[in-house]
């Protein structure tokens, strides 16, 4: 077959790999010899736990092709009794997305960015910190990804005009963003759905989350603007050089975009919509909320942010709508993946492979322990991109581990979120990655030519604070 008509490889789609892996657990249960700890009420967790060393073979229970089949429903509730497993999580996940949807609507993101492009215009490096603490802001509270897939057009154009390189721009919007993500906070589809499969709350180990985003995000700013003052000083120094000519031609072909009014009306939705994050963590640490207290949270917030920005009845129920729409998918997800669990479960294999990594960490400093977790999550994340997913697949099998190493939960929940983060910013996988890189006509090799040295001292960093953390015997 000639070159031009083989067809690509294409990588298969979180929902075949989750479904695959429903597949393999359901295979495993044949062979796989189970087995099941001994379990005590934990008034600290509120559930039941694993007892370390009462583990004992018990009687097989091999799951079939009707359980297959029933596995990614049985992810949301248990059909037998209708006690939940993820529903309400991927309820939270859709009203979520309801509320961003309307806080977009109201144009007060796009407009906030743009004006602090234009009040900084001729102190363009500044742009740089400013530009990427928004977008980091964005990221570690709730996630933002595919959204900063609308900013690359209108700050491409800008930072090329400021003699500065398109790889620039994708470097700002995309590690920005995800140095936010890798040091999730408040992050609804990483710490929050994590914390909720590790039987801890998202308040565990905030503060030392936020430590690991402060220096990471001064590190990858520090990083970028090098990089940008050295293409500003000799524009042959751009990893991008060669397509100078070109991506001038395509991207100045028109003059960069003028700043929406930014109103008072913005600053309003703005300081509502921190308000909201706001409450959601003051609820959580102090009212003793959870998932039902969210979820109503966001979506009275977001009716009174579209009633304050006056959106009228019809476009605020269509953007509440659009927005949950746009992460159908990630709910659907975190069903599929909690089918996995429901299936080793159900099949008796759960604790069988919760005792083999009991046994692999048996004599293990707790030093050594996280470190493991923390890789184990890097290679993870390259075949389950979707942190939703990934949260949900591996938290009930990695975090009880952590009862038997001495380890706080909380810690196993910090090194998921940053393992995922930092191979979230490479991942091929990825369409925030390959379609940003695809807008900024950046090639996917001269991004990872770029980026690796970030990547590995992030990875320094991110080590050294979990050690840290466990040296000191506490996660805050």
């Amino acid at each position: 077959m000639p070159p031009a008509e083989r067809p690509k490889f294409r990588f298969p789609s979180a929902y075949t790999i989750l479904f695959s892996l429903i597949i393999l657990a359901a295979a495993l249960t044949w062979i796989v010899p189970a087995g099941q700890y001994q379990r005590v009420p934990s008034e600290a967790l509120g559930k039941d736990v694993p007892v370390a060393g009462s583990y004992a073979l018990t009687d097989a229970n091999p799951q079939g092709i009707f359980d297959i089949i029933l596995a990614p429903i049985s992810g949301f509730y248990n059909p037998i009794d209708y006690t939940a497993n993820a529903i309400d999580v991927s309820l939270f996940v859709l009203i979520i997305g309801g509320f961003i949807g309307v806080v977009t609507a109201t144009g007060a993101i796009d407009a906030g960015i743009a004006r602090a492009m234009v009040r900084l215009k001729g102190r363009e490096k500044w742009m740089i910190p400013i530009l990427m603490a928004l977008f980091a802001l964005g990221g570690t509270t709730y996630g933002m990804a595919e959204e900063t897939l609308a900013f690359y057009v209108l700050l491409i154009p800008v930072m090329i005009a400021a003699k500065y390189d398109a790889l620039t721009a994708v470097a700002v919007i995309m590690l920005g963003a995800g140095v936010g993500v890798l040091g999730s906070t408040v992050n609804a589809f990483s710490t929050v759905i994590a914390s909720d499969a590790a039987g801890v709350t998202f308040a565990d180990g905030l503060v030392l989350r936020l430590i690991i985003l402060a220096i990471c995000w001064a590190v990858t700013v520090a990083f970028v603007m090098r990089y940008a003052a050295r293409v500003k000083a000799d524009p042959t120094k751009s990893l991008v050089y060669d397509r100078k000519a070109r991506n001038e031609a395509h991207f100045l072909t028109t003059a960069p975009a003028e700043a929406a009014t930014f109103s008072g009306l913005h600053k309003i939705v703005l300081s509502l919509f921190a308000l909201t994050f706001g409450i959601m963590v003051w609820g959580v640490s102090v009212g003793g909320w959870w998932m039902a207290e969210m979820s109503g949270l966001f979506l009275a917030a977001a009716i009174i942010i579209g009633i304050t920005a006056r959106l009228g009845e019809g476009r605020l129920v269509d953007s509440f709508v659009n927005g949950a729409r746009e992460l159908l998918g990630v709910a659907l997800i975190i069903g599929l993946a909690r089918g996995i669990v429901v299936v080793m479960d159900a099949g008796h294999i759960t604790d069988t492979i919760l005792h083999a990594a009991e046994t692999s960490v048996a004599g293990q400093s707790p030093s050594a322990f996280i470190l493991i977790i923390y890789w184990i999550e890097v290679g993870l994340s390259f075949f389950v991109p979707s942190t939703s997913g990934l949260a949900v697949l591996s938290m009930p099998i990695l975090a009880p581990v952590a009862d038997f190493a001495g380890v706080q939960r909380e810690l196993v929940v910090t090194a998921f979120a940053t393992g995922s983060g930092v191979v979230n910013l490479i991942t091929p996988t990825s369409a925030v990655v390959m379609g940003g890189l695809a807008i900024g006509r950046v090639p996917y090799e001269r991004w990872l030519r770029f980026v690796w040295p970030l990547l590995l001292a992030l990875t320094v960093i991110i080590m050294a604070a979990l050690v840290l953390a466990v040296i000191f015997g506490a996660a805050p």
